[in-house]
């Protein structure tokens, strides 16, 4: 194992370790740790997009905001 991993002890239900083990022993993983390894770092990839894109709508309504009160304020206040 690469040094830079680290152990983590976690709990799941039976069934999630039953159908990790029909992914090994039908060869689609070498080991449970593998196929945890692989579903944790899809998961991330696929939740750093998922926030990338929250963020990048909230910057473009903060944005469009601002907009708003600047145009209020040259043109509404007086």
């Amino acid at each position: 194992m690469k040094k830079d991993t680290e152990k983590v002890t976690i709990r799941i239900p039976r069934r999630f370790v039953d159908s990790l083990e029909f992914l090994v022993d039908a060869d689609d993983f070498p080991s449970k740790s593998e196929a945890i390894r692989v579903a944790i770092r899809d998961l991330i990839y696929e939740r750093v997009d998922l926030v990338t894109a929250k963020l990048k709508k909230i910057q473009e309504a903060e944005k469009s905001i601002n907009e708003i009160k600047d145009i209020r304020r040259e043109y509404l206040t007086r």
